[in-house]
């Protein structure tokens, strides 16, 4: 006889069953299940034969009345789905009970009872559904019991069905949703911090009431399982997914509040009065530390756990939508921090088999099901598509859907091109059938949105953004089959425009709370579609998009976020983003390829407008891409900005020193010689000879520019944000701009040779090789300009440099590092001394003989210079006569014969110490023989040939120079030879027969 309640005489009278009976009937109609939903007592009564058993903490199902509990069962399945249970005291009570009842379950021998417990977690599951888990306290008490319940039911190994793993995951992953969702609905803070409180001990692997590492844990189990062939904890491993999530959105949420975020560009531009504070740009630009370190086990795991890994995939494959964009979601945020996990979501061939990474992506990988659910979610959002009313296409959410999954898409190509990886092939099949399959679905879900007039959809942005993060990855690569056959899928041009006209509004932007969006600007997509049409649509693109008014549209987007700012900025919330880094590149890529269009005079001759360019590379703005983690991050972030202003300042130096029959700087032709090749500036020397003239007019006024807005300074401070690996670009430019004297003297003046800078770049780790070469350009061209540059190359103690590279094992490093020395020595000998303390002429002279022609050629030059001022190196420079001989009498090319002749020339200029060995080592007769061989064209020259191009004036000079010595004219009177210098009398060129004159008159004196 029931005991429990004292709601009327008739319970009493009633036995157990009766009452049950009863109230099962009752609870069919939504009145009765009201009644009884609103009835402490009798919920009580429901309860009953689960209370009283699980409360005698039995060992053995023998006292349990199953009759009884599966009546008490569907009692309690009646009343949550008539809609009328209410979260509150009652909620409270069944919940604790059935929690209480299964972890009882739990300590028998549960392989007798599994349909009993499935049951229990199924009721539990769906009351936690329809009424949460309670007040925030409740959720506090019901968790921590629900966690160790959890903890427990993990441990099983009986559950061969997965359905005890499931239903208790599935609760879990319901109690984490419903509290997120709180969080997000939460206006008070106050309110909400136990819950928070609670939630961070779920994610803390040090409390007992940690959840996320049984969840890592479940993912595990449910590998295993797949991995041996069965699917039945597939669901578990789905409810695992979504659990994860709710933990890591709800850390995201927590943390959140505490940070206001802004892309780099902008928040540098608010902080250009500040003095930078690498603390504050962490706060405001990193990630924050707390949903990193969760995320961070999360990706370990992923990347080390093949069991994990074919968990997730199977989520994501066979999952129903919220697991689909829950594993979506984690994916985004494991790719954002690993680029490792990006290969393995390419290269999961098969979750059978060993993960393997590839040099292609195929299909049976979570990438491939991401285009899957793209083509899926772009038929249902197609409203001519038929497939609409089919069950299988049935999404609540299609657009979110595309969101998160192009989100994901951009990320894996962005963190691939980080690492090297440049082909579209690791992220699109090998087959450029699907390749075409899958960039057109992206084509067509960026454009498919009716309201594009006014506004830019969340699911068309991010198909934008992914679509060009994907083509991206292919630029640079010759003849590939996709970017071959991807321009008829772009946007016309008109359509670009209008996309850059509604991104360049001045509409206040909000952003999102989600953690990775808040690290990408999807609308800037539009901007990498540009940048595609531009690079493949060739001549006829770049005449549309300046005829659109592209450039004009570009110079707006670069200046946004340049604004007056409220007063106490820290307390604005709501600020305009600006462009993102990624979308940065793609607008000056996009501006570098518009410059052959006509817009030369818009972009150089501005000053605003390249202050605008140039203020890029300020401490702040490489400060905060170094710190960002976001797309187009750290220290590839910040070499590929530097490099893209390089490719547009670069422009008017390349189509100048490109141009045939233009009037050369002091620069050497080879300097910067990295930014001659594949620059528009290259091209357009060649193709329009009319601008080039006109910028060549006006290159002053641009090199006044870049001198007041301080562009020198600027690039030479962007090499302390680059890896020694990416600065070819950088230097390259500074051997254009060292050309120009005033922009010379400014390079050195900001620190261009100051000893630690050159020290980094030449010391220890070595540089690229262009690089390498252009620094060595660098001085050969400023020793060249001018003696007021010596005192800054001595002091950057390059002549050390320079000896080690005389001995380089690279011929180009050897030649260069002769023609500085010899450049040094041009002006005046205050390199002398050094040269002798440092035993430089030794290794010069040995250079002399060496293999390569082009260093032969310049150590003659330097050994020449070396004697030209004064003989204090003349003692050193004997052993060279040998080699120098050797040099005229062998085949070489006419310059280095010359470099030679002049060289010996200098040996008898400043003194007659040399002259014995002059004449005995053969050099005069070696000149003598040059005469010779050179006479007859200078007779009788050679149509079209004249004598400026041979080394006949430079030998009869040197021999001229020797005729002060009376050793030698000793030597020039008994020669055989000697009767050619009176011939050389009737040559048509006045310079050889005024120095045949002086040799023959001169020689005859004793």
């Amino acid at each position: 006889m029931a005991t429990i309640g004292t709601k009327s005489h008739i319970f009493r009278l009633l036995s157990d069953n009766q009452i049950l009976d009863a109230l099962e009937k009752g609870s069919r109609t939504v009145k009765g299940a009201s009644n009884i939903s609103h009835d402490i007592e009798v919920l009580s009564v429901v309860l009953h034969p689960l209370q009283t058993w699980s409360k005698r903490s039995p060992s053995s199902l023998r006292d349990l009345n199953i009759d009884n509990v599966s009546q008490s069962f569907r009692i309690l399945t009646n009343l949550i789905a008539s809609g009328t249970l209410q979260l509150g005291t009652s909620s409270d009570i069944l919940i604790c009970v059935l929690l209480e009842f299964t972890a009882a379950l739990i300590e028998v021998k549960i392989g007798d009872a599994q349909g009993i417990c499935i049951k229990s977690l199924s009721i539990l599951k769906k009351l936690l559904e329809v009424t949460g888990s309670g007040r925030h306290d409740s959720f506090c008490k019901h968790g921590s019991a629900l966690v160790y319940l959890y903890s427990q039911m993990l441990a099983l190994t009986t559950d061969t069905s997965g359905r005890i793993h499931y239903e208790t995951t599935a609760c879990i992953a319901i109690m984490l949703y419903r509290a997120t969702s709180e969080l997000k609905q939460s206006t008070s803070y106050e309110s909400t911090k136990p819950m928070e409180r609670f939630l961070l001990q779920m994610v803390d692997c040090t409390s007992e009431s940690s959840v996320f590492q049984l969840l890592l844990e479940c993912l595990t189990i449910s590998g295993t399982s797949l991995m041996s062939g069965s699917s039945n904890m597939v669901p578990a491993a789905c409810e695992a997914c979504k659990a994860i999530w709710c933990l890591i959105n709800a850390v995201e949420i927590i943390f959140a509040k505490e940070q206001t975020y802004a892309f780099p560009l902008v928040y540098s531009r608010r902080q250009l009065s500040l003095q930078p504070d690498i603390m504050e740009y962490e706060q405001s630009l990193k990630l924050h530390k707390e949903p990193v370190k969760v995320i961070t086990r999360l990706v370990k795991l992923f990347v080390e756990s093949k069991t994990i890994q074919v968990a997730m995939y199977y989520s994501f494959h066979t999952g129903l939508e919220s697991a689909l964009s829950a594993t979506l979601q984690l994916m985004s945020r494991i790719c954002l921090l690993s680029p490792s996990a990006c290969t393995v979501l390419c290269g999961l061939l098969d979750p059978s088999d060993i993960v393997a990474e590839t040099d292609v992506a195929t299909d049976g990988t979570i990438v491939s099901d991401i285009f899957s659910v793209l083509s899926l979610s772009a038929s249902y959002l197609n409203k001519d598509s038929g497939e609409k009313s089919t069950p299988k296409c049935k999404l609540s959410n299609p657009r979110g859907l595309v969101v998160h999954c192009c989100i994901t898409l951009a990320t894996i190509a962005d963190r691939l091109r980080s690492v090297g990886k440049c082909s579209s092939s690791y992220i699109l099949s090998s087959s450029q059938k699907k390749q075409r399959s899958c960039l057109s679905v992206l084509a067509h879900l960026s454009l498919m949105d009716d309201s594009m007039a006014s506004s830019i959809q969340p699911h068309c942005a991010s198909a934008m953004l992914a679509l060009s993060s994907i083509l991206s990855l292919d630029i640079g690569s010759c003849g590939n089959s996709i970017s071959e056959n991807t321009l008829a899928i772009l946007p016309s041009m008109a359509t670009l425009r209008n996309l850059l006209k509604l991104r360049c509004s001045n509409e206040i932007e909000t952003k999102s709370n989600d953690l990775v969006l808040r690290y990408v600007e999807s609308n800037d997509g539009c901007l990498g579609l540009l940048k595609m049409r531009l690079l493949w649509g060739g001549p006829l693109s770049v005449q549309q998009a300046c005829s659109n008014g592209i450039p004009q549209l570009l110079i707006s987007l670069l200046a946004d976020g340049i604004v007056e700012d409220p007063a106490n900025g820290k307390d604005c919330k709501i600020v305009r983003l600006g462009l993102s880094p990624a979308g940065l590149l793609w607008a000056l890529s996009s501006l570098c390829s518009c410059l052959t269009g006509g817009v030369l005079h818009e972009i150089f001759f501005k000053k605003e407008h390249v202050k605008l360019i140039t203020d890029l590379l300020s401490d702040q703005h490489l400060i905060s891409l170094t710190i960002w983690e976001g797309h187009a991050s750290g220290h590839p972030g910040n070499r590929d900005l530097v490099n893209a202003i390089v490719d547009i300042l670069a422009f008017p130096f390349v189509a100048v020193q490109s141009a045939p029959n233009m009037p050369s700087t002091s620069a050497s032709i080879n300097s910067g010689f990295l930014l001659n090749t594949g620059l528009p500036g290259g091209r357009v020397a060649i193709e329009n000879k009319e601008l080039v003239k006109a910028i060549g007019n006006n290159m002053p006024y641009y090199i006044q520019i870049l001198s007041e807005v301080n562009f020198p300074g600027r690039i030479l401070c962007s090499l302390d944000y680059l890896d020694l690996e990416d600065v070819s670009r950088p230097i390259a430019m500074v051997a254009k701009m060292v050309g120009y004297r005033p922009l010379a003297l400014q390079l050195v003046k900001e620190g261009l040779l100051s000893p630690n800078r050159v020290q980094k770049l030449l010391g220890g780790q070595s540089i690229p090789k262009d690089a390498m070469l252009d620094f060595l350009m660098i001085i050969s061209d400023l020793a060249r300009m001018s003696k007021d540059f010596y005192e800054a190359i001595d002091q950057a103690g390059m002549l050390q440099f320079l000896k080690d590279f005389l001995n380089s094992d690279s011929a180009d490093v050897r030649a260069k590092a002769c023609s500085a020395i010899g450049n040094m020595c041009r002006h005046s000998s205050y390199f002398y001394k050094s040269l002798a303390n440092h035993k430089v002429i030794d290794i010069l002279i040995d250079r002399c003989a060496d293999p390569d022609r082009r260093t032969r050629k310049f150590a003659c030059f330097a050994v020449g210079n070396a004697a030209y001022h004064n003989d204090d190196l003349y003692e050193e420079l004997r052993r060279c006569i040998p080699q120098l001989t050797m040099l005229l009498l062998a085949a070489e090319e006419d310059k280095t014969k010359l470099n030679a002749a002049g060289a010996l020339s200098n040996l008898v200029r400043n003194s007659s110490a040399l002259c014995e060995d002059i004449v005995s080592k053969g050099a005069m007769q070696a000149l003598l023989e040059m005469v010779s061989n050179y006479s007859q064209n200078a007779l009788s020259p050679s149509r079209g040939r004249t004598q400026n191009e041979s080394p006949l004036k430079i030998v009869l000079f040197a021999l001229r120079k020797m005729c002060d010595h009376a050793v030698c004219r000793s030597f020039l009177r008994s020669s055989a030879l000697f009767p050619l210098f009176s011939q050389l009398k009737r040559s048509p060129d006045q310079t050889i027969v005024e120095y045949a004159s002086v040799i023959a008159s001169r020689a005859t004196q004793v």
